[in-house]
């Protein structure tokens, strides 16, 4: 259980490639603006992520799905994400790489089964001992990974809650600490803990706020910070399969290996959700599945996705690919991205485009602001004809090298050119291996 300690009276660092995505940037009428919710550029693909949105909403993309196919680093991921947060700010959004069900100690079809299941929610409502309030301060302690030295984790987390009565100091364990990154927690947002779990529930923020990245405004609340409050909160179909394993899991326990969840488990946790929506007691929330590689899953794969997606419980699947016509991994067949004619006619197919200079330069702004980079004009133009050149995802990755090399003051263009000179494209690292070899020859 997680531990929540009060103390007496006495901003930190998120980044992640795609932590600035809140939505697909779309107006009332589903135009795409050019930059909004995180998002730049790719007008047409995101217009047409937000009619998809619309289908899911109203019921009409059941047994579907969605095919994003554009080349690498060119949003498809970043749409994935546009479309769950659209979908609501609970939603679970689950991504796997189409590779990663080779390389698991399972067999392929389980872990398909608790990635489907990973992406359905369960949204509980019920009364609950909670703090409740606006951060005022959030200090995340951290200390050295057990197993890799050289990478920090949290710790531990001092947080102040505030209400319009009220205010309270707590100290809470590593459990909070990754919720509260996780969930983008910053100061002046409106948050629930419950007291004797830890989930943590994020209502809004109480700042105006300007530009792209934008949350939903709330008041601050009033009374004392810890009450008794309807508290609402989302686990996923695997949480809840997990937790009645382990009650019935003797032989894990005694021989070890890993937790075996049985289709009889999974039979009893869906009829125990029916019963639960059927009474009022929670609501389904259907989430995202978003496979990327999906050209690297073999016909056995695609076969039981296609079975899936038909169930009653089902997320929205989402696959992407940057391969045009290529083997169906596991046969000698040829197929239009390496998907079976059958699974390809379920799918609603997204094109994204290679990312404009305007675009990249708009990209890197974002960018350097989520990371926290005071970064130059000059810099920033500089590192947007270089995206052009080579590939948005290397101009991106100079912003945190080039910061090292400048030392905590502005980054500027020089900045980048050593750290472009330290840290090389995909086109002149080739280039490099090829006349080494040629001296060999």
């Amino acid at each position: 259980m997680a531990v929540i300690e009060e103390i007496a009276k006495v901003s930190f660092e998120r980044v992640g490639s795609h932590s600035h995505i809140k939505g697909l940037g779309l107006d009332e009428n589903g135009k795409a603006k050019f930059i909004a919710d995180g998002m730049v550029g790719q007008i047409k693909a995101r217009e047409a992520a937000g009619i998809a949105v619309k289908l899911i909403k109203r019921g009409k993309l059941a047994g579907k799905g969605i095919l994003l196919v554009g080349p690498t680093g060119s949003g498809k991921t970043a749409i994935a994400i546009g479309i769950a947060k659209e979908l609501g700010e609970d939603v679970p959004f689950v991504q796997i790489s189409g590779s990663e069900i080779y390389s698991a100690e399972i067999k392929k079809t389980e872990f398909l089964k608790q990635a489907l299941r990973r992406a359905i929610g369960v949204r509980i409502s019920e009364e609950r001992k909670v703090y409740e309030g606006k951060v005022e301060k959030i200090e995340i302690r951290r200390t050295r990974h057990p197993f890799n030295p050289y990478v920090e984790i949290p710790e531990s987390v001092i947080l102040t809650l505030r209400t319009k009565d009220d205010e309270k100091t707590i100290r809470a364990g590593r459990e909070i600490a990754y919720q509260l990154l996780d969930l983008g927690i910053e100061e002046g947002d409106v948050i629930q803990i419950d007291a004797e779990s830890g989930r943590i529930s994020k209502i809004g923020t109480t700042k105006e706020e300007e530009g792209i990245f934008l949350k939903k405004k709330v008041e601050m609340p009033s009374g004392p910070v810890l009450k008794i409050k309807e508290f609402t909160y989302t686990v996923t179909l695997h949480d809840l399969d997990v937790v009645n394993a382990r009650a019935g899991g003797i032989f894990t326990l005694i021989f070890g290996g890993g937790l075996e969840i049985t289709d009889e488990v999974r039979e009893r946790v869906d009829e125990t959700v029916k019963g639960w929506v059927e009474e009022g007691k929670a609501v389904l929330v259907p989430g995202v599945l978003f496979i990327d590689e999906c050209h690297m899953l073999d016909i056995e794969a695609f076969s039981f996705l296609a079975r899936a997606m038909e169930s009653e419980l089902a997320p929205i699947l989402i696959l992407a690919t940057n391969r045009g016509k290529t083997k169906i991994r596991g046969t000698d067949i040829e197929a239009p991205h390496g998907i079976p004619i059958d699974m390809l006619d379920r799918l609603l197919i997204i094109n994204t485009e290679p990312y404009k200079k305007d675009e990249i330069r708009e990209i890197v702004k974002i960018r350097a602001r989520e990371e926290g980079i005071d970064i130059s004009d000059e810099a920033i133009e500089y590192l947007a004809e270089l995206g052009e050149k080579t590939s948005l995802r290397y101009a991106v990755q100079l912003l945190a090298p080039s910061s090292i090399i400048a030392q905590g003051q502005k980054v500027k263009k020089e900045h980048i050119m050593k750290a472009q000179g330290y840290f090389a494209d995909i086109k002149r690292s080739i280039s490099y291996v090829e006349k080494l070899e040629g001296m060999l020859r």
